[in-house]
């Protein structure tokens, strides 16, 4: 199969997707109006609620909730093939990741810019807010503790990564002063946060960067989680024009110049497709397709986690309702480009079919380092780049994403914290720097306290990710299914994904169960029961809000 086909395609429905379903959505589910005030204006403080130009705030949003997980999903499940990976991810994109993320920032604004679980309190009830709140923190505490792992093992797998990843840092603030305080044209400003960026790149392989073997102990990779968090921890403070907008404002150009190049290289070379359609020599112990497809591929497609950007960071910063639609929508339509960038690197990238199978001998082979290898091959081929300069595009791309995700999550488990703080009547956790040292403790005594020197704590319960985010990208929706029934507007655009993906995950979530009881995984097995449990009554308290809604409505 020729890989341009399959881009095309994809691409072309995606976009149509945007043009007319989108449209649809906004018009006449949501209905964005224009002249509702925000609480980026109504609750302006300057440091989170903040009125941003839609571009800048569309490169926040989606860089925030791209990271890595678009790239490591799609690269896992094209084991089964890759008809099935492109299938979810252009239809998921559409009708499930599109709808979600626009509803979440919508619900969000409409309610002061809180939570998707503090919302909850006032739509279904406090006991759906309470679990669905311990749901949230535990996915927030996955993404912040592995994502660590991965950006460390790549800058120490890449050393020349590290100094365009860094130095992208200096970009931002940079970029932050001269939108903020110089005023200076947007486009202006893009084109030199660019070109910064790419000379960076540029310098990386003649500058290489490695840590000391060992610090007190702590190997390299350690050493970097130690330095990523602390950087977090510093980011998540300071307001989010000086870094958090600008940095993922410039690494969201930057990501569609880099996909731009994959897909002009894919175009020029016309690669062929050496992975079957439908893999049907899978290797021993590979789970079956059904259901675990839709949990491995969740960003690309539909993730929970988008939904905590949405009404966490990007809603308190929408200018006007409209702009939901571009920063919400459109968002996940980016991210539904880079998962299907990484299907067809990950299974065009190779010389051969026996070449690619060597490659994906078991089940979660692959990931980021097939992407990176593949698309650099690709790239190369087409582009004439040196092998060492694709290599460290693509590794800063998904360095660079996985940390604007960190970025983002920080803040937002700062924010659960002070709600809690709120919600509980705790007035130490209402304030911003205790409750950002809870949360980089929390994500700290994971890493190391599970982990060990290593700090790849979070890799213990990262099995449970995919089926836990999204449950909770199907609790969200369900959130807003409510709100959409008791505006008497039209549900089934938002019911149909949600009983599709409540079924699916909560299939996995069976099948995880069992299998971790079968490995004497203990600790797992509890917190797969408790997430089951929460995500159960959750939903039966869901379901209790719709009855009484409906009774009440025939009454009157």
């Amino acid at each position: 199969m020729s890989a341009i086909i399959v881009l095309l395609s994809g691409l072309a429905a995606m976009a149509c997707g945007y043009i007319f379903y989108s449209r649809f959505i906004a018009q006449y589910i949501f209905k964005l109006d224009p002249d509702f005030k925000t609480p980026a204006h109504t609750q302006e403080d300057g440091v989170d609620f903040v009125p941003t130009n839609r571009f800048i705030l569309w490169g926040h949003h989606f860089t925030s909730v791209a990271g890595a997980a678009p790239i490591v999903g799609p690269a896992v499940a094209v084991i089964w093939g890759w008809g099935p990976a492109f299938a979810w991810v252009v239809f998921g994109t559409i009708f499930f990741a599109g709808v979600h993320d626009a509803g979440a920032i919508w619900a969000s604004v409409r309610n002061k810019g809180r939570s998707i679980g503090a919302v909850t309190g006032d739509v279904i009830g406090e006991r759906a807010r309470n679990l669905f709140m311990v749901i949230i923190f535990l996915v927030l505490l996955m993404v912040n503790a592995v994502f660590a792992v991965v950006i460390s093992n790549l800058l120490v797998a890449n050393p020349s990564a590290v100094v365009p990843v860094w130095g992208a840092i200096i970009v931002a603030l940079i970029i932050g002063q001269l939108i903020y305080r110089r005023k200076i044209n947007l486009l202006a400003v893009s084109i030199i946060g660019v070109v910064a960026l790419y000379a960076l790149i540029g310098i990386g392989p003649n500058v290489p960067v490695e840590l000391p073997e060992t610090v007190a102990g702590l190997p390299q990779n350690s050493q970097w989680i130690v330095l990523l968090f602390l950087y977090a921890a510093i980011a998540s403070l300071l307001p989010v024009w000086v870094l958090l907008q600008p940095r993922d404002y410039i690494n969201g150009l930057q990501l569609f110049i880099g996909l731009g190049l994959v897909y002009a290289a894919i175009l020029i070379s016309n690669p062929t497709i050496v992975a079957p359609a439908f893999n049907t020599a899978v290797p021993e112990g590979t789970p079956s397709l059904l259901p675990l497809l839709f949990v491995t591929i969740a960003c690309g497609a539909i993730s929970g986690f988008h939904g905590l950007v949405s009404s966490g960071t990007t809603s308190k910063q929408i200018n006007k309702e409209t702009d939901v639609r571009f920063v919400g929508y459109f968002g996940a339509i980016g991210e539904g480009s880079l998962a299907l960038a990484a299907i067809l690197a990950t299974t065009a990238g190779f010389a051969t079919l026996g070449e690619w199978r060597e490659l994906y001998s078991e089940f979660g082979e692959g990931g980021v380092d097939a992407f990176v290898e593949g698309g650099a091959a690709i790239v190369a081929t087409g582009t004439g780049l040196s092998e060492a300069i694709a290599v460290t595009l693509l590794t800063v791309m998904a360095v660079l994403f996985a940390g604007t995700t960190m970025d983002t999550g920080i803040r937002l488990q700062r924010y659960i914290m002070q709600e809690w703080g709120t919600i509980y009547n705790i007035p130490a956790l209402k304030s911003v720097p205790v409750a950002t040292v809870v949360a980089v403790g929390a994500c700290l005594a994971l890493a190391f306290g599970a982990g060990g020197a290593d700090g790849t704590g979070g890799m213990l319960i990262w099995p449970l990710f995919g089926t836990t985010n999204q449950l909770l990208a199907g609790l969200t929706l369900l959130v807003v299914t409510v709100i959409v029934v008791r505006l008497a507007r039209p549900m089934w655009y938002t019911l149909l994904p949600l009983s599709f993906l409540l079924v699916m995950t909560l299939f996995a979530l069976l099948v995880q169960l069992v299998d971790f009881y079968q490995q004497g995984n203990w600790f797992l097995l509890f917190l797969d029961i408790v997430i089951l449990v929460a995500a159960v009554m959750v939903l039966l308290e869901c379901v209790s809000a719709l009855r009484k809604h409906f009774r009440e409505r025939a009454a009157t």
